[in-house]
């Protein structure tokens, strides 16, 4: 994980690459994008937890 100094530079070399009046729309695409990421990843996590547990209306094979 980047510390201080090295956030700085990989600020300002985003700055200088695509420019300030860009920022705002990667940011917020950036922004979407994690949103997108977490409700896939719980969707995936409920899905399999479904999966996972047994139903409550059977009984095991003897």
């Amino acid at each position: 994980m980047p510390g201080g100094p090295e956030i700085w530079i990989i600020v300002a070399l985003v700055v200088v690459l695509f420019g300030g009046s860009r920022l705002p729309k990667i940011a917020r695409n950036l922004g979407r994008a994690q949103g997108e990421l977490k409700k896939g990843l719980s969707e995936g996590n409920a899905e399999v937890n479904k999966e996972q547990k047994p139903e409550s209306g059977s009984t095991p094979q003897a």
